[in-house]
């Protein structure tokens, strides 16, 4: 029962994004496994359930290409916090089992020792690999975990381990049935609302980003899956702002909003109806442009590199008005939609050529055409630079 929910619960996950940090919330019954399997059980449940995802990635395309490792650390790291937390069980169990409610507190600690080592765990592999480079983004990527997903998990597991303790396996599979319907029912009322206020109401709020007006990574996420079944050629454009956190330290955050706002508006400038932009990040933005050439694309792209390079933004700092420039960079995988590379895959190879990008010095462009457009078939590398 554990493996087959855990599983299923995988595809109701919550998928946040910042900057090239991507991290998968949702539901773990693995804090109430290990209370009553012991620590073998543990590893033995975290390597059938992270290689059933493994395989499940595969068969849907949407695995990424360093996957394996992946799912490699996702084990460890999940066996380690969690075996902190059981030792912690074994001897503090008896005090707190002493006085009323003290085995709820007790899974509250239990699931904050395990939130405190995933994110330690996390934030030293990103650490490593250059993506958090600052004390702020560590203190935003801590605070992007939410308290209340923690109390679902302590009580949820902490009802889970009375359950199993006791034998009552009617009830187990109740609580378990109960989580999956009631996180499906959210996502079918998002889907199939029909009362059209409160769709576009729901909309605006799930679909939307407050700060620059674009749709956000959720209605990005559902473009996706449409655009899967198209086979059109398309342009995947992964673009963020070079050296963002020198406007914020310079000025402060709210100029640094506003030219957020300036760079989504300039990128909104080149779009046709049919094409999509997104805030998929900080300062990063993903657009889908559509019926296009490549050559056409890759002149576009350029033209709005030095758009940006040449533009400023007006704003008033300090009771005066000021001029803020900056410049961007882009990755941009153009290829036709099929079934073996689907869009979140094209996503994440149009978002290695923005690092790209940034490792060439900025402010330009790194491209791959797939194939030709549209008779031959060949691969196409360039790197078009700019400035």
């Amino acid at each position: 029962m554990y493996w087959v929910f855990s599983s299923l619960y995988f595809h109701l996950r919550t998928i946040s994004k910042q900057g090239n940090i991507t991290v998968d919330y949702g539901i773990n019954y693995s804090l109430s496994f290990v209370l009553f399997s012991g620590l073998l059980g543990l590893l033995l449940f975290e390597l059938l359930f992270n290689i059933t995802v493994h395989i499940y990635k595969k068969w849907t395309k949407i695995n990424e290409p360093d996957e394996i490792m992946h799912t490699i650390y996702n084990i460890g790291s999940f066996v380690l916090q969690n075996v902190a937390a059981y030792l912690v069980f074994q001897y503090t169990y008896p005090f707190f089992h002493s006085f009323p409610f003290g085995y709820w507190i007790l899974m509250a600690i239990l699931v904050t020792i395990t939130a405190i080592l995933s994110d330690a765990f996390l934030i030293t592999v990103f650490s490593l690999l250059g993506e958090m480079k600052t004390r702020r983004d560590i203190l935003e990527f801590i605070k992007s975990r939410s308290l209340l997903d923690m109390g679902k998990t302590a009580i949820t597991n902490g009802m889970l381990f009375l359950f199993v303790k006791d034998h009552q396996w009617e009830l187990l599979l109740a609580l378990f049935i109960l989580n999956f319907l009631v996180s499906r029912s959210f996502i079918n009322k998002a889907q199939n609302l029909e009362n059209v206020v409160e769709r576009d109401k729901f909309k605006e709020m799930a679909y939307t980003d407050f700060l620059t007006g674009v749709s956000n990574r959720a209605a990005m996420a559902k473009e996706m899956e449409k655009l899967n079944e198209s086979g059109e050629w398309i342009g995947i454009v992964v673009a963020d702002m070079d050296e963002f956190k020198k406007v914020n330290d310079t000025f402060n955050h709210a100029i640094g909003d506003q030219v957020i706002q300036h760079f989504a508006n300039t990128l909104k400038s080149i779009l046709k109806n049919e094409d999509f932009l997104f805030r998929s990040g900080g300062e990063e933005f993903t657009l889908f442009l559509r019926n296009r050439e490549y050559e056409e694309t890759v002149a576009l792209l350029e033209g709005l590199l030095q758009k940006i390079e040449t533009g400023k933004v007006e704003v008033e700092f300090n009771g005066e008005q000021t001029a803020v420039s900056y410049t961007a960079s882009f990755g941009l995988y153009f290829y036709k939609v099929h079934q073996w590379v689907a869009m979140e895959k094209g996503y994440v190879y149009a978002d290695q050529l923005l690092l790209q990008s940034k490792e060439a010095g900025k402010n330009q462009l790194s491209s791959i055409k797939q194939g030709s457009y549209p008779a031959r078939e060949q691969t196409v590398l360039l790197s078009n630079q700019h400035g």
